[in-house]
Parts: C-alpha cells; structure tokens; sequence
C-alpha cells in the first residue's frame, strides 16, 4: 500500500511541477518573476499543502522581487492547478527558494579557479576500473605480493 501511494505523490508532484511551470512560462504577467525554473514540488499526502522549491538566474536582488512575485501570485497558481487537477483540495502552496543550484555553482566557481576541471577524468577506460576494482589490493600492490613469495 505504501508504494501506490508514494507513486501517487510523485504523479502529484510532478503534475504540480509541470503545472506551475507552465503557468509561469505561459501566463504570468508579473514584471518582478524572472527567469524561474521550478526544481521541485513536494505535497503533503492529503494534498492540502505543497513546498514549491525554485530558482532564478539573476542577482540577489532579482532573487527576492521574483519570490516576491511568486508569494503574490499564489492565488494565480492555485487557481490553475484547480482548473487542471481534479483533485478534492487545491494545495496552498508555499514557495522555497532552492539553494541547491546556487551551491552546485560556487562549486564549480571553484573547482574551475583550483584548475581541478581542467585534470579531466583519473581513469579515462572504463575497463581499466573495473579491472583494477576486481584485483585484490595485494596484486595492486607489487612490493606486497614479492614479499609473500620470498617469505614461502
């Protein structure tokens, strides 16, 4: 039973997602929401509440006037999701700014000026790894193998 309805929740979620992005990319006429993209939606299993996390290319002070946007136009989505789902409640939604995108940048900023993106893979055939995963750690290491046979 559990598992029908986690599958529910995440043909909820998504039906959400693709919803509100739409609504955004297609109808929404705020000046203050910028270049949003919608990276997750998780609703509570009666459907009463859902998280809408999102992100937004631009400064910081674009960040807030979008979330700023989104938070005023919630009546704009709810209104579209109900129209579309047919569901017995429409969620209230909250948006969530998601950091994770901008983590995953500072990330790369800095991998990029370490010069570490430019090493390219440690292994470049996938074959070789595998081989090497299958040898035993003392066969890897040639002084420990030499070792044994001089000692028998």
């Amino acid at each position: 039973m559990r598992n029908v309805a986690s599958y529910r929740m995440r043909r909820v979620n998504e039906a959400l997602k693709e919803i509100i992005s739409t609504a955004i990319a297609q109808e929404c006429k705020d000046p203050r929401i910028g270049f949003v993209t919608i990276t997750g939606v998780e609703a509570v299993s009666d459907i009463s509440h859902a998280k809408v996390f999102f992100s937004v290319y631009g400064k910081q002070v674009e960040k807030e006037a979008t979330t700023e946007g989104l938070r005023s136009s919630e009546a704009f989505f709810q209104r579209r999701i109900g129209e579309e789902l047919h569901v017995k409640r429409t969620p209230r939604l909250e948006f969530v700014y998601d950091v994770s995108v901008d983590y995953g940048m500072k990330i790369q900023a800095m991998l990029k000026a370490s010069g570490a993106c430019e090493l390219g893979p440690l292994v470049e055939d996938t074959d070789e790894l595998e081989e090497a995963d299958s040898r035993p750690a003392a066969v890897e290491a040639g002084e420990a193998v030499e070792a044994g046979e001089d000692q028998g």
